[in-house]
């Protein structure tokens, strides 16, 4: 099939009449200018823009947001919040996982992301035992993306300890715990399975031991080759100064020093680094995966976000606990973050580009690298995972292409998506999903009982 945009956001910039050919596979094959649509192109009823990778998903505390917000603020934190989500999770089975996910996932579709890195730690039943089929929740995340139609990152997640130095783990953990042996079956296993991309997630340092860490990443570069590896560290001013009580060292000053941290691996939050940290960070090549919605509701803090993309780091977005799923506040917020810390405007503008140009551009980029897609470009040989923006919103209406990604990002939009397209499939059209009725009724049944 070929599209014509009038408008289309290429690596290189904004280009105008733009011939779009999609293989039968989903991939692009050609793109091309030309003064009119052919005959044979649909013409797309906005501006073309990449989808955008979701790097950090914990669907099933989708089904969370919004119970949380009854604490006092000198009680209330991270901490608190964790052993209300655990409480929470004892409820949900593999039917509501399923459900929750399909509809989160549709969420993300319907605001522009079109792929997502699932860090999918919920593994076992609510007492702690191993289902029937080790990888059943994780089989239901697949069957939750497939009929949603986003593109899916499975990552896995090693968990064996509550707290740094092999800890014990906690009861109300006992559902994400594995040994080394049990987690490596279970990824061999799914790596027998199709999936449209596997990596895997030792959970944090609080979580796995030093040499839990090198025996699980030594197996992933021998069985999954090439695999994305993505861990937590220094959310919190607490694990950081636990971390540094066991080891003498920062979380990402240790894994800078004892793990083989390159372009594989994603780092998540990363939000309390100093200057150093933050450097030889950026020059590893790996991703830094930032949930700024989240992050802001657990009072996590704020990453170097400017000093770090000076220093050469690649960053993508999250959704993470998902009380935001959209793309554009999460991009909003990254500025916003550090305009409050230097109180200074469009501080992540380059020379000649604006503000949501660049940011768009390095979490497409960023993403992609994350998940291990081949995502996050409109060029020949990237999966034709397409956004076309929604030109009648009021924030965007006669909006230039060359201002609409800061409109987009910075103004009020309603609904900025019009339509989405999935290795060359549509699976949103006019703001809608050909399912989202059935997948909603699912849903909302399983809340009924979730919160009964």
């Amino acid at each position: 099939m070929k599209l014509f945009a009038r408008d289309a956001l290429l690596p290189m910039g904004w280009a105008h009449d733009v011939v779009v050919d999609i293989g039968a596979d989903g991939s692009i094959l050609a793109v091309d200018a030309a003064f009119a649509a052919p005959d044979d192109a649909e013409r797309v009823q906005g501006p073309l823009i990449p989808g955008m990778p979701n790097v950090h998903s914990h669907a099933f505390q989708r089904a969370l947001a919004g119970l949380t917000e009854r604490g006092g603020p000198s009680a209330d934190n991270f901490w608190t919040w964790r052993t209300e989500m655990y409480r929470f999770l004892e409820r949900i089975g593999p039917d509501d996982q399923e459900a929750v996910a399909a509809q989160l996932y549709l969420e993300l579709l319907k605001a522009g992301y079109t792929a997502v890195g699932e860090f999918h730690y919920l593994h076992h039943d609510p007492a702690g035992r191993p289902y029937a089929d080790a990888g059943e929740m994780a089989i239901r995340i697949r069957a939750a993306a497939a009929a949603a139609g986003i593109r899916l990152t499975l990552l896995p997640v090693f968990y064996a300890h509550s707290d740094f130095g092999g800890s014990a783990p906690m009861p109300a953990q006992r559902r994400f715990i594995h040994d080394t042996g049990s987690f490596l079956r279970l990824v061999d296993a799914l790596a027998d399975r199709k999936w449209q991309r596997l990596g895997i997630a030792p959970h944090s340092l609080r979580a796995v031991t030093p040499g839990e860490l090198d025996e699980i990443v030594a197996f992933t570069r021998t069985r999954l080759d090439g695999a994305p590896i993505h861990i937590h560290a220094a959310e919190q001013v607490k694990e950081v100064d636990d971390c540094i009580a066991w080891s003498g060292a920062r979380p990402v000053e240790w894994l800078l020093e004892h793990a083989p941290i390159d372009a594989q691996w994603c780092i998540v939050h990363a939000t309390h680094v100093t200057p150093e940290e933050t450097r030889n960070l950026a020059a590893t090549g790996a991703v830094v995966g930032l949930c700024p919605s989240t992050e802001a509701d657990l009072g996590d803090g704020v990453f170097p976000t400017v000093a770090y993309l000076a220093a050469g780091g690649r960053l993508g977005i999250g959704g993470d606990s998902h009380v935001g799923v959209d793309p554009f506040l999460e991009l909003r917020l990254v500025e916003a973050t550090q305009r409050l810390a230097l109180r200074k405007r469009n501080v992540l503008a380059r020379d000649g580009e604006s503000s949501g140009l660049v940011l768009y551009q390095t979490a497409l980029a960023g993403g992609a690298q994350a998940l291990s897609q081949p995502v996050g470009a409109i060029a020949v040989g990237s999966r034709a995972d397409l956004v076309v923006l929604n030109g009648d919103d009021p924030a965007l209406v006669e909006h230039a292409a060359q201002d609409v990604l800061d409109a987009a990002i910075f103004g009020p939009g309603r609904q900025i998506v019009r339509d989405v397209m999935v290795a060359g499939r549509w699976v949103i059209g006019e703001g809608h999903h050909a399912d989202e009725e059935a997948i909603l009724v699912r849903y909302r049944h399983t809340m009924k009982r979730l919160l009964a």
